[in-house]
């Protein structure tokens, strides 16, 4: 298969090569992609643990002499690059520490792979990020990343998750954008990695664990993954519930279905692992799951006996503690956990063992994304859109607290409200790409389309809605307006 360039006139591969991606990860969905090189017992094991590292920079417009003075002629380029070029010391300190927590999984696995040891670690790094190392030269970065992707003696000791390109979140992002992130970030990892490591891809990790919870977004996104060939998705467990009952999952430890109508009467379903706790970094860089795991015994579930599994993921550059303490615990807990009933694990190779051990997809517990069954105890699916809204509407009018804005790692953000002069922006861009380049029928290949797809995605980065105001809302806007620009002249 040919694989995408890294770079087409300065931008990155996002799009185009579209029947290469449908058949990488087509080629990928019924073949095993951890187990059968393992070397795990998990047939000794009580409990397991998984553990994922996110990885983000968003790109903004400040690379030029006046850093950012002038938004208006300043080019796009990493926030890590704008730290590393600061004039203040703590920026430039860590900044350099930054980028060696992105290369060190590079370095790590290998080390103790070297040792006899079994070390696992998932990880997410958005697009976003990577093309910023790729446009500030950090090959030391890419290439330390490539050896655990690539090097058959590694690559089981670590599993990339997909993710949007631009950091975008679910609830506030049109669908139609969404499943572009999707499939971007897909196209861009295949020109670093190749296609056969994306075929090797199975879980998704959604920007800010933001799950929708409008029935019909919340749709679109399962279908989205479903049909870009993820087996399952990580979830935050205060963004689910068991539509029964309208609490939490019962059953934190083992896979759950995430399943979402909406009002078409249309069902999408896919596997969800469920991140527990908060969005405290401590969790990871304290290696605290794997105490919890250690704690677990297997479980009675249907009348079997099932290996629960302990799944946590935190940024993995952000903060004192995932910056310094994280690497000498994770190498303690790696040396302990080999060989023991209290493995570390990939959540794929968790989900192949499981299969292996005769359990079925079907016999998983069911959940939907938070207060949908509020919506569904007043209408069925299937009873048409406008139903729908006026039914959401009515549930807003009872209770001030209920929104369809979706749910992730902490339930006092959202991702609508405050935001309304960025998700302008947005919005107006977003319904000019469709109508300028998807309609007209331009080709993906073609630098404009590229070009204007880029900006979009760009725009469309958490970070620029996240705090609400002030110099990252003026970075949104302005990219906004180079995007609508680009459309308006180039198409």
């Amino acid at each position: 298969m040919n694989e995408p360039p890294e770079l087409s006139d300065g931008l990155p591969t996002i799009s185009g090569w579209e029947a290469e991606r449908e058949e990488a990860t087509r080629r990928g969905r019924d073949r095993t992609v951890f187990l059968h090189e393992s070397g795990i017992d998990f047939g000794r094991a009580r409990g397991a643990c998984a553990i994922a590292l996110h990885m983000h920079q968003p790109l903004i417009p400040a690379g030029g002499p006046g850093r950012g003075s002038d938004l208006r002629n300043e080019p796009l380029i990493g926030n890590l690059q704008f730290m590393l070029e600061s004039p203040y010391d703590e920026d430039r300190h860590n900044a350099r520490i930054f980028r060696q927590c992105y290369r060190r999984p590079g370095e790590m696995v290998p080390h103790l792979l070297h040792e006899g040891r079994q070390p696992r670690m998932m990880l997410d790094y958005t697009g976003t990020l990577l093309y910023g190392l790729q446009q500030m030269g950090a090959r030391d970065v890419i290439d330390s990343l490539r050896t655990i992707t690539c090097d058959p003696g590694c690559r089981r000791g670590a599993e990339w998750l997909g993710t949007t390109w631009g950091h975008a979140v679910a609830p506030s992002t049109p669908p139609r954008d969404y499943r572009l992130h999707v499939k971007a970030w897909q196209i861009h990892f295949a020109s670093l990695f190749g296609f056969e490591a994306l075929s090797r891809i199975r879980g998704f990790v959604p920007s800010e664990l933001a799950l929708p919870n409008h029935p019909d977004v919340a749709y679109e996104f399962v279908r989205t993954l479903k049909e870009c060939g993820y087996q399952w998705v990580l979830v935050q467990e205060h963004s689910v519930e068991n539509p029964e009952t309208g609490w939490g999952s019962r059953y934190l430890h083992l896979p759950n279905r995430l399943v979402c109508a909406n009002s078409r009467g249309e069902t999408a379903s896919i596997l969800a692992l469920i991140k527990t706790r908060g969005s405290d970094t401590k969790l990871i860089s304290q290696m605290q799951p794997y105490d919890e795991a250690a704690s677990q015994s297997r479980w009675e579930y249907r009348g079997r006996k099932i290996l629960p599994l302990v799944t946590q993921i935190a940024d993995g550059e952000n903060g004192h503690a995932m910056m310094n303490e994280f690497p000498g615990k994770y190498f303690q807990v790696v040396r302990d956990a080999s060989g023991s009933d209290v493995p570390l694990v990939n959540a794929t190779e968790y989900l192949e063992y499981l299969w292996a051990d005769g359990w079925r997809e079907e016999e998983f517990p069911v959940i939907q994304p938070v207060r949908q069954r509020r919506i569904w105890e007043r209408m069925k699916p299937g009873e048409g859109p406008e139903k729908l809204e006026r039914t959401i509407a009515e549930l807003h009018r009872e209770d001030n607290r209920f929104h369809v804005e979706g749910g992730s790692w902490t339930n006092d953000v959202s991702w609508v409200y405050g935001y309304e002069n960025v998700l302008g922006t947005l919005e107006r861009a977003s319904d000019l790409f469709r109508e300028k380049a998807e309609k007209a029928g331009v080709s993906p290949l073609e630098y404009r389309y590229r070009n204007a797809l880029f900006h979009l995605m760009t725009l469309e980065t958490s970070c620029f809605r996240y705090w609400g105001h002030g110099r990252w809302t003026d970075y949104g806007r302005e990219i906004g307006r180079r995007t609508t620009e680009i459309l308006a002249h180039d198409f």
